[in-house]
């Protein structure tokens, strides 16, 4: 590219222009979520190194501290593997540096006992989205999409799916449409669905331990529906890092090899392991009340808007599934974002913690994630804040 092309995309070295834009205001809204004295959830991003090691000095409590250290997978990980397939009710668990290789790790050992590298899934589950055809370039996999819906998919879809797959894989909840959860009901029957036709079962359960709330059930009996569970351990417990993978002691023996092979055992892993049981011991427990008041957050959400007189605004879904959910307002990704973020600098307060993304023409969402700082707030305070905002955005014309 030649220097005047360059200039003409935006900036003399060729980035565009807006992608500088959109760091500023990144580095402006971490900014402001540091500084800021009210906020929904403060993730180890928005912390310094020192004060992510401060959860280390919590440790003591949840292992012993005098034992020798991890070496490629022993003590302390054997610890976490074992408590990890306590809680979910499975023969075994292995720990993983990260769910990506987790998940293609168990489906390509699925794909080897039932003979057919086919993975059904949904078109908005992770794999599909965010890691960059991993299953196919990597584990060599073959995804097929049972539906695009922002919904899971039904009992009806999975069996009158028309080719045949080794497995089926389900998001629980399903990020990008909204951190959905189907019903019990829905759920087995799809289950069931996908036993009918001889696939096994695997779930991508990132963030199920805050499923048992909508589910109404503990988490061994939600896992125990599955052949194989994938489970993250900072999304919602606040570790530094990893993943497990649980289900039958013969899948996850071999899917230590596969471990191996993918470059995952690593020499020692103790500080994001000791970080997993803290969060295991601290933030488990505390998830049902989280999602608890996250409801109360996004109904206060709806009539903050309504009394604004935003022409059209949603709150998704309505009464959330988890301690996250979606918020939809007729504007610019931009014009929100910048509002969001004057808003956040002006008073203190931080409605809106992430980035916004465009969801049609004048259409854009954001997420909303209530963690321990949440409970803090008053469905008052939430209609508060959004009262601010809203002052913020442009007058909408026609």
């Amino acid at each position: 590219m030649t220097d005047t092309a360059a200039e003409q995309d935006g900036r003399p070295d060729g980035r565009p222009a807006d992608e500088d834009r959109g760091a500023r205001l990144r580095e402006r809204r971490l900014a402001a979520h540091r500084a800021a004295r009210r906020v929904f959830a403060r993730f180890g991003f928005h912390r310094t190194l020192r004060e992510r090691l401060a959860v280390l000095e919590e440790a003591a409590g949840v292992h012993d501290l005098d034992e020798l250290s991890d070496l490629y997978g022993g003590g302390v990980v054997e610890a976490l593997e074992t408590k990890v397939a306590g809680l979910l009710g499975t023969e075994a668990a292995a720990f993983f540096p990260t769910g990506t290789m987790a998940q293609q790790v168990a489906l390509r050992c699925w794909a080897g006992r039932t003979g057919n590298p086919t993975v059904a899934l949904h078109a908005l589950s992770h794999p599909e989205v965010h890691e960059r055809n991993a299953f196919s370039e990597v584990g060599g996999l073959r995804p097929v999409r049972l539906t695009s819906e922002p919904r899971l998919p039904t009992a009806a879809e999975v069996r009158d799916f028309e080719e045949p797959f080794g497995a089926l894989m389900l998001e629980l909840p399903l990020r990008d449409a909204g951190f959905l959860l189907p019903t019990w009901e829905e759920l087995t029957a799809v289950v069931e669905a996908a036993r009918e036709r001889d696939a096994v079962v695997h779930f991508d359960g990132a963030r199920l331990w805050e499923s048992t709330v909508h589910f109404g059930r503990p988490l061994e009996e939600i896992a125990g529906l599955a052949d194989s569970v994938y489970v993250s351990f900072y999304k919602s417990l606040e570790a530094f890092g990893g993943a497990a993978l649980a289900g039958p002691r013969e899948l996850v023996e071999e899917a230590k090899t596969w471990r191996h092979r993918y470059g995952g055992m690593v020499f020692q892993q103790f500080p994001t392991v000791l970080s997993a049981l803290v969060g295991l011991e601290r933030q488990l427990p505390r998830l049902p009340e989280y999602v608890a008041h996250a409801r109360v957050v996004a109904a206060a959400m709806r009539e903050g808007f309504a009394a604004a007189g935003v022409p059209w605004a949603r709150v998704h879904p309505e009464a959330p599934h988890t301690h996250d959910f979606q918020v939809w307002l007729p504007y610019e990704p931009d014009v929100l974002a910048e509002a969001a973020v004057r808003a956040a600098e002006e008073t203190g307060v931080v409605l809106f913690g992430s980035g916004w993304e465009r969801g049609g023409p004048g259409l854009a969402f954001t997420e909303v994630h209530v963690r321990a700082e949440g409970l803090e707030w008053t469905a008052e305070d939430v209609k508060a804040a959004v009262a601010e905002f809203v002052t913020r955005l442009p007058e909408r014309v026609g």
